[in-house]
């Protein structure tokens, strides 16, 4: 029986943040979605439930608005590092879903150890 690109995705989203959730916990998790058009990522506390930040490339002073390529996606990892020391995070374990860790995700996950995010 072969499975659908979509039901490979929600298994691989689903087997990374329970391993990555035994082994960082009560950091936050910094969430990242990327989609055809933009890509977007969360601080997210998951003992309160609660967002910290957020970032994505649907904000107009990004200056990449409906973009979703690397250098978005930089911007993006840059704004959600900033935004982290302003919540008061200094750390964060980093959740890329089931999405593969290059290209894009990359270069977000580049952009906020750069910004002074520890992931």
């Amino acid at each position: 029986m072969a499975n659908s690109k979509r039901t490979l995705f929600l298994k691989r989203r689903l087997r990374v943040r329970n391993k990555l959730r035994k082994v960082n916990a009560g950091r936050p998790r910094l969430s990242v979605h990327r989609s055809n058009k933009n890509i977007s990522v969360q601080l997210i506390d998951d003992l309160r439930g609660v967002t910290l930040a957020a970032a994505s490339t649907l904000e107009k002073d990004l200056g990449v608005v409906g973009k979703n390529n690397i250098d978005a996606a930089s911007k993006v990892g840059a704004a959600i590092a900033e935004r982290a020391k302003a919540a008061g995070v200094t750390e964060a374990y980093f959740d890329r879903g089931g999405f593969l860790f290059h290209g894009k995700v990359k270069a977000l996950a580049d952009a906020a150890r750069e910004g002074g995010l520890k992931i």
